[in-house]
């Protein structure tokens, strides 16, 4: 007969396809089941944390939720830094987890509802009789709200039989939510007026613009306006025509670029939460802007906003294009500027003054050789900046940043066991500095063997925490803490099955050149260790250091 774990798995295998996780004593009989009794692809990583993060990359690369699955107490323990980063960038995802038997805890258990609901993350405890309705319970949560739940089976009812799965209903899901009521109606009627009006209208969209499916009607409402457009970090490629569009605002963000924005007399944002650093710590626009936001949050997410509509962001830009209606400008704003110069970024040099690499020119020469068809996948650190300047993509859900929204370093291998799984057919690129890269060095080798020859990881190896560096070494603080020994990645990859490149010259990338025109089901992941200067700091970065002194 079919055991608690089993209704688990059979049940979630109806509705995800990728598990994620690391096997213990309170997760055995579900992954037995998952392995056993179901069509869903189990992959293994090296650290429960990864379990999460590769769920989380998972969905952000292709929009299915997937799950992470860990043993109790210590097992979970290690999950909540990637817990708490997929309730901050709103990421569905089970974790299914063991929990402490419900005759009450041992000595190594912990209080794991109070531990996941912390960080913000809500719990659901499956029991002999209801564990396939609670799973469905915890899923339809994951997906309404768009946060990561925890799936909790107690360790004396894992191997208890259940009897037959009994037929569980589909999640249900809300409907995308549309604009309602007199004011919310009035202030889309002012946004069509200033729109129709304006000399100088932009429009800036966010990730939620993204998994609203707007971009379409975006691209109308730009065409009909004449607008310029661009999107913050998460957002980028959403607008189809990419040749009136500005690229990344913030400090990721051309100089050129955001003085174009600076002019802009309306601006509309869909989809964007107007963090501090897509708004520049609140310079992005001018003081004369008239600043209007569309997002399902409950009320405007920034002080400069002047005009909020709670809506779905398709369904607000197509009420838009009706209401501006056919007639396109007579002087498009968007034709009179030269965009392509605006975006332009800093070339760098061949080397920086200390004879290390220049990352400017390392990432510069990098985007000109990776495969079109590519997943970015970022860790956090100072070396951000760099892929999110220099290497473009197609569309949101392939630059990835996990980590971000926790402020939070060390995620980046197993991002790139999730993102691998979701795309097959492409290439998924890492770029992660030395200080993430060894954080989470155990599941480099998940992230070899997931990805294998369709695998880069660029690691902008400074021998430092290179923020902090920028941050707290300039103020004058003992840089000891901050500096760590030079470590050979290249030699780690190799450790593992990868082919590791130290990368000191320009003329060393020559290596990525001619991998992309190897044969992905024949070369290996490739680990390009570039050692740049810790001197050349990002212009982002430089943003943060003059915002904190």
């Amino acid at each position: 007969m079919p055991t608690v774990s089993a209704h688990v798995a059979l049940t979630l295998a109806q509705h995800i396809d990728a598990v994620f996780g690391v096997m213990g004593n309170g997760n055995a009989y579900f992954l037995d089941a998952i392995e056993s009794q179901t069509d869903a692809v189990f992959t293994a990583v090296r650290h429960e944390q990864g379990a999460v993060v590769a769920a989380d990359a998972h969905f952000r690369a292709s929009g299915r939720i997937a799950a992470g699955t860990s043993t109790y107490g210590a097992g979970f323990t290690n999950t909540l830094t990637a817990l708490a980063e997929a309730v901050q960038a709103h990421v569905p995802l089970v974790l299914v987890v063991g929990d402490e038997p419900t005759s009450g805890p041992r000595p190594w258990d912990v209080d794991q509802i109070a531990l996941a609901s912390a960080v913000g993350a809500r719990t659901y405890t499956v029991g002999r009789a209801d564990a396939a309705a609670t799973t469905v319970i915890a899923i339809e949560h994951a997906l309404t709200y768009r946060v990561p739940v925890v799936l909790a089976i107690p360790y004396d009812v894992a191997a208890l039989e259940a009897g037959a799965v009994p037929e569980a209903p589909a999640p249900r899901l809300p409907a995308p939510l549309a604009p309602r009521g007199e004011f919310a109606e009035g202030t889309l009627g002012e946004i069509a007026a200033a729109l129709a009006g304006a000399s100088r209208p932009f429009l800036l969209a966010g990730r939620g613009a993204w998994l609203a499916g707007a971009g379409e009607a975006l691209g109308e409402l730009a065409r009909l306006t004449g607008a310029l457009t661009a999107s913050s970090a998460l957002g980028r490629g959403v607008f189809p025509e990419s040749q009136y569009d500005l690229g990344v605002t913030g400090g990721f963000g051309a100089d050129g670029a955001m003085e174009l924005v600076r002019t802009a007399d309306v601006a509309v944002v869909f989809g964007a939460s107007l963090n501090q650093f897509t708004m520049r710590f609140g310079e992005l626009f001018a003081p004369g802007t008239r600043v209007f936001q569309i997002d399902i949050a409950p009320a405007a997410t920034h002080p400069h906003v002047g005009g909020f509509v709670r809506a779905d962001a398709r369904l607000a830009a197509e009420e838009l294009v009706t209401r501006v209606g056919s007639a396109s400008p007579s002087a498009p704003w968007r034709e009179t500027v030269d965009v392509a110069a605006a975006r332009t970024y800093d070339e760098g040099d061949d080397l920086a003054p200390d004879g290390r690499l220049d990352p400017r020119s390392a990432a510069r020469r990098i985007a000109e050789l990776l495969p079109s068809d590519r997943v970015v996948v970022s860790d956090g650190g100072h070396f951000i900046g760099w892929a999110n300047m220099y290497w473009p993509v197609a569309a949101p859900d392939r630059m990835m940043m996990v980590g971000t929204a926790f402020q939070s370093i060390g995620q980046g291998w197993p991002s790139v066991v999730g993102a691998a799984l979701a795309r097959r057919e492409s290439t998924v690129v890492l770029t992660s500095g030395d200080g993430g890269g060894l954080m989470a060095i155990a599941d480099l080798e998940s992230a070899v063997r997931a990805a294998q020859g369709r695998g880069i990881a660029v690691i902008w190896n400074d021998a430092a925490y290179g923020a902090e560096v920028n941050l707290y070494g300039l103020k004058g603080l003992a840089e000891g803490p901050m500096r760590i020994p030079e470590v050979d990645f290249a030699a780690f990859g190799a450790a593992v099955g990868a082919e590791g490149v130290v990368v000191k010259t320009l003329a060393d990338l020559d290596r990525l050149a001619a991998w992309a025109q190897e044969d992905a089901t024949t070369r290996r992941f490739l680990l390009l260790d570039l050692r740049i200067s810790g001197d050349v700091i990002a212009p982002y970065q430089q943003e943060i250091i003059r915002v904190n002194s």
